[in-house]
């Protein structure tokens, strides 16, 4: 298994709707970055990743799981971008800052602090142990 990060704006999509669409999950489209497309691909079921709220908040709030893997992105009519399906695993009980992790010296090459601006993201199976830990897990 594999471990990544997603991010979202909460006024766009946030946890709660996340989890609001139960077991059926949602498609996370709209991703318009190649590094991010190809972070997508890399994607299998089952892999799991962080659910990051960008811009407000700024932390790491849930857990989710890969359901369905890439296939071409409804909303992108270039037919150049990938989607997957995710669904909500479950919440961190105790939401994972960003300060936080940029406070910890063993997170420093995370790509949440390198990359901050790439919005699907590789995680160490090192930072995501460390993270879990950090958000009471």
């Amino acid at each position: 298994m594999a471990y990544w990060l997603v991010k979202s704006e909460p006024s766009v999509w946030s946890w709660d709707q996340q989890v609001a669409k139960g077991a059926k999950g949602e498609a996370w489209t709209s991703v318009r970055n190649y590094t991010a497309r190809q972070n997508l691909v890399n994607m299998k079921k089952g892999d799991k990743a962080f659910f990051y709220h960008s811009n407000e908040g700024k932390e790491i709030v849930g857990i989710v799981e890969i359901i369905k893997e890439a296939y071409l992105d409804p909303t992108d009519k270039t037919e150049k971008f990938v989607c997957v399906d995710i669904k909500a695993d479950k919440p961190l009980k105790t939401p994972v800052t960003m300060a936080a992790i940029k406070a910890d010296k063993k997170l420093a090459d995370m790509a949440l602090v390198k990359y901050s601006r790439l919005s699907v993201q590789p995680v160490t199976t090192e930072e995501w142990k460390l993270v879990c830990k950090m958000g009471g897990m």
